[in-house]
């Protein structure tokens, strides 16, 4: 029996190409055997994280070393050469854990450490701070000194956007590509704090708007690219919607529940439902998941208004829970049930279409 997952092996290990697994899949989905398993429920947004308890040694392992020697790098150095010091390291263990073991957690882990490593050193050094006074020094202590200006924010974008590119190209680590957005989004808007500084300090929630609609575009483009979601696209497109959900759902859930007032809480609940639809729709989680925070706040505020003070907080995670495994069970019916009422030629581009 051929599954999903030995699909998406065989194309990590280079048995076949991803154009081969996808068809190989829809062969499989077409003439499943009366034994295969393949036409029992399954999870269409499966990602590999772990392939072991090893993963999880491996990255305990990763955090013990690479911490110790962040603090005393960071701390005989400095933040401009010490980052570049834990960037060379996550690189170099990088070349054993993922591209010879092919391991997913440390390489998920090494990575952003990587990401986060080259930007640091970016920043502090186009900055020209040397120290801010911490014992370990990040990208939040310039930000709280007022630092972080505009030439620092588009060069360290620059540079981490450029050598994920290099990281990518050697590793093809699915979230690097994430990664690149962000720095992307970065770049962008150490430009516009250039151009118009107020205007874009003004408007920086339509920005952030912008920056994940942006994002969420690039993410549905790797999503229709492989509906039946057996090659890495699918691991590429899972961290963009990640990347994409914040972007989109804090600026305006934050603004309506700093609003207050019952009609903002209603329109935060309607904003979570709608949420929860597009979820549905393109059979990604992640958008929902950004606005429950806000649902629960939203809750907890028609629960005090009802005169239950008392029990705010039980009695909003129990709500928000119970709607939480309600939307999980009813998932795939659901999500069948929305497909047939949307346009066909539109459900028919969507990650597994009905009658797929």
């Amino acid at each position: 029996m051929i599954t999903t997952d030995h699909l998406r092996r065989a194309v990590a290990e280079g048995i076949i190409t991803e154009i081969q697994a996808a068809s190989l899949d829809r062969l499989a989905r077409a003439n499943p055997g009366p034994d295969t398993g393949l036409d029992a429920p399954r999870d269409d947004e499966r990602l590999r994280f772990v392939s072991g308890f090893a993963d999880i040694f491996v990255t305990l392992g990763l955090f013990l070393f690479l911490g110790a020697c962040a603090h005393f790098g960071l701390s005989a150095l400095g933040p401009a050469p010490g980052y570049p010091l834990i960037a060379a390291l996550a690189w170099g263990l990088a070349e054993f854990f993922t591209r010879r073991r092919r391991m997913a957690l440390p390489s998920i882990v090494l990575l952003v450490l990587f990401a986060l490593a080259v930007q640091s050193s970016a920043a502090f050094g186009l900055a020209g701070a040397g120290t801010t006074g911490a014992s370990w020094p990040t990208l939040f202590d310039l930000m709280a000194t007022d630092r972080l200006g505009p030439g620092p924010l588009i060069g360290s974008g620059l540079a981490t956007l450029g050598l994920v590119t290099l990281h990518y190209r050697r590793f093809a680590v699915p979230i690097t590509v994430a990664a690149g957005a962000a720095a992307l989004c970065a770049v962008l808007l150490g430009l516009l704090l250039v151009v118009a500084p107020d205007l874009t300090l003004a408007a920086r929630n339509a920005l952030f708007i912008a920056a994940g609609l942006g994002v969420f575009a690039l993410a549905m483009r790797f999503d229709l690219s492989d509906p039946a979601r057996v090659t890495r696209r699918t691991d590429i497109a899972f961290w963009l919607h990640l990347l994409a959900a914040p972007l989109i759902v804090h600026p305006i859930l934050g603004t309506l529940t700093a609003g207050g007032g019952q009609a903002a809480t209603l329109g935060v609940l309607a904003i979570v439902l709608g949420l929860a639809g597009i979820a549905l729709a393109v059979d990604r989680r992640a958008l929902l998941v950004s606005g429950l925070v806000y649902a629960g706040i939203a809750l907890g505020s028609l629960v005090r208004e009802a005169g239950f003070a008392g029990s705010t907080i039980p009695l909003s995670l129990l709500t928000l829970g119970a709607f939480i495994l309600a939307l999980s069970a009813g998932w795939h019916p659901l999500r069948a049930a929305l497909l047939r009422a949307i346009p066909r030629p539109l459900a028919a581009r969507l990650p597994h279409p009905i009658g797929a």
